[in-house]
């Protein structure tokens, strides 16, 4: 994972930010209102991994590499690695969020 950890929780309910506080203790995720985000990088493939807590889901992106100007597109859970999404789900559980939110489809 890359990208530091902070929050910023101004805005959101208390019982909205909990469990986002929880995540921001996780490494690499960043709080922003109410969500948070990591990035996750590795064999060549870059994602952008969110949890949304109002909806309490969980939305993977595909990043395109640096170079490619392209835009990040959402991707189904079936396109992304196994150790990823195990990982999301160790930190769902440490925030004290339901990890089986991770399979959810939506």
């Amino acid at each position: 994972m890359s990208e530091g950890g902070g929050s910023d929780r101004g805005g959101p309910s208390d019982a909205a930010v909990e469990p986002l506080g929880g995540l921001a203790d996780r490494e690499g995720w960043r709080v922003d209102g109410a969500a948070a985000r990591v990035h996750y990088e590795g064999e060549g493939d870059r994602y952008s991994v969110e949890y949304y807590s109002p909806s309490d889901c969980v939305v993977y992106w595909k990043v395109p590499p640096e170079a490619g100007g392209e835009t990040a597109v959402p991707v189904g859970r079936e396109t992304v690695p196994t150790p990823l999404r195990e990982r999301i789900r160790i930190d769902l559980d440490e925030a004290g969020i339901d990890p089986e939110i991770e399979r959810r489809s939506l």
